[in-house]
């Protein structure tokens, strides 16, 4: 145990990356100039920036020292380009026997692109970034952290920007409706650093289904995952956005996602996270045009000693504008949830509609669960409001499905499920709903072992 704490406290503050690893990371995938430059200046900006810490506001409540950089930065040095890691479960059609297209990364490296003929036929672009990058550059230039998740607004946007290893780039066309879901699926079968991206773009009036997976398999050491997403959703948009998390108890995770929604444009935007040693999110979305209307559904499950934080941001940058965010989330163990949520509603931005709320479920004395909701409105024609509640298992719908014959294992599984199945009839396809009970199950009956 001492040689233990002694190594945490020798192990470095901050990541070991330097300029050189940015500039041999763009050069191994033969990336355009102004792709190697907005590298070298996202790098610039990460080196004059310091390390987050508790003296500021969104980390106050949130200690990320238990990592070992020297371990959890250090790049997969053989990835493995086969699909054959990866889990059966995630490789199925989402419904039927097709979808639209799957892309699947193993170690941060494509190991498989399909994309339905249909789609190619209509202008749908569904490809890893790194090959949009040369197959669509105009596309992705002008949307590449330029409107939603900017490099300079914090330590690790930057250093994403600076060396992202691998992504996804989804393009709609104007009016086009993608009636098959698409999926992708980043897999790490090995301990290392990984930093995958996401960008969508949806143009006036397109539609689209977007499900994206992310998970590990069991790790020796540390890894950690340096992410970013990106939702444009333009005029009369459609997006349903789905991200489920489930990395090893190894994996720390740092990511910045931000939507954003152009007049009358609709999202619907699902967060799991059920993996992970840590995980820091950062999820806001953004409401432009008149009419906009984002809907957050979020829903967590923390173990043994995982520390979850989720900082949500429902900015209403125009009037007539609806976002409702709900959050569930249970803790058990030593586990700690963190939840910050803000509603915000700039100056004449008038008959805006904001509602948030976290729902937390304690399961054990030593779990800490904290929710912060708040508003920040600065128009007086507007309803927000927001709400955090945090209760136990109750003993009543317990004892009634005992007193049944049900055994109390049994009995407490059917409550906690019946908590979370609010948000599960959100999810768009059986096939997931199942995986997510099957996940919640496990950690319900204590089949998830912490290391």
């Amino acid at each position: 145990m001492e040689a233990q704490k002694q190594r945490r406290t020798a192990a470095p503050a901050a990541p070991l990356y330097t300029r050189a690893d940015v500039e041999k990371l763009s050069a191994s995938l033969n990336e355009p100039r102004w792709l190697a430059e907005s590298r070298e200046v996202a790098w610039d900006l990460y080196t004059r920036m310091e390390m987050p810490g508790r003296n500021e506001e969104a980390w106050r409540r949130t200690d990320y020292r238990r990592i070992r950089w020297d371990e959890a930065g250090t790049w997969i040095a053989q990835p493995k380009q086969d699909v054959s890691v990866v889990p059966a479960e995630y490789l199925e059609p989402l419904i039927g026997d097709q979808q639209g297209g799957t892309i699947v990364f193993t170690d941060g490296v494509l190991a498989q692109h399909d994309v339905h003929a249909s789609l190619t036929e209509q202008g749908v672009v569904f490809a890893s970034l790194s090959d949009a990058v040369k197959s669509h550059e105009s596309l992705v230039r002008a949307n590449l952290m330029t409107s939603a998740v900017l490099p300079g607004e914090g330590k690790f946007a930057a250093l994403h920007a600076a060396l992202w290893t691998h992504g996804v780039f989804l393009y709609v066309p104007r009016n086009v409706a993608v009636e098959l879901p698409l999926h992708v699926v980043m897999y790490n079968a090995q301990d290392g650093a990984t930093m995958g991206h996401v960008l969508v773009v949806l143009e006036e009036g397109a539609q689209a289904t977007l499900l994206v997976d992310y998970r590990s398999a069991e790790g020796a050491t540390q890894s950690s995952f340096v992410g970013a997403t990106e939702l444009l959703v333009g005029t009369n948009a459609n997006l349903r956005y789905v991200s489920l998390q489930d990395w090893n108890r190894e994996t720390y995770e740092f990511s910045t996602q931000r939507a954003r929604v152009g007049r009358d444009g609709q999202l619907d935007w699902i967060v799991g996270n059920m993996g992970g040693e840590f995980v820091k999110q950062f999820i806001e979305v953004e409401l432009d045009g008149q009419g906009a209307n984002g809907r957050v559904t979020g829903m967590f499950f923390a173990e043994h000693e995982q520390l979850f934080d989720q900082d949500t941001q429902q900015v209403h940058n125009a009037p007539l504008t609806t976002s409702d965010l709900l959050f569930k989330g249970a803790a058990k163990d030593d586990a700690r949830t963190v939840w910050q949520g803000m509603i915000k509603s700039l100056p004449k931005m008038q008959k805006i509609d904001g509602f948030q709320a976290c729902r937390n479920l304690l399961l054990s004395e030593d779990a800490r669960m904290d929710a912060i909701p708040g508003l920040e409105i600065e128009a007086d024609d507007v309803r927000c409001t927001h709400a955090a509640t945090f209760g136990t298992l109750e003993e009543q719908p317990v004892f009634y499905l005992m007193s049944r014959g049900v055994p109390r294992a049994e009995a407490e599984l059917a409550v906690i499920n019946g908590f979370f199945e609010e948000l599960l009839d959100r999810v768009p396809y059986e096939r997931v709903r199942d995986r997510l009970r099957a996940s919640l199950e496990a950690k319900i009956v204590g089949k998830s072992i912490g290391r």
